[in-house]
């Protein structure tokens, strides 16, 4: 029998201002989700990797690009 599946991490990596689409501003946080398949309950490779940015004030959140994460983590940064 296996016992297969997947797991999610979830790695914060950055925090900055920003003016959300709904008007507040306010902190986002910029959050990298990664999805593994699971053979025996071990991560064994990377099946997804997505980027959020959301919304601490109201919860809104959305999909960016790698390259749009990359730079808000920059601008965070500096």
């Amino acid at each position: 029998m296996l016992i297969f599946g997947t797991r999610r991490t979830a790695t914060q990596l950055a925090v900055l201002m920003l003016t959300c689409p709904q008007g507040h501003p306010a902190a986002h946080t910029v959050t990298r989700l990664v999805t593994r398949f699971t053979l025996f309950f071990v991560p064994t490779f990377k099946v997804r990797t997505r980027h959020v940015v959301q919304c601490t004030m109201c919860g809104l959140s959305g999909q960016v690009s790698k390259d749009k994460a990359d730079e808000l983590v920059r601008q965070a940064a500096s």
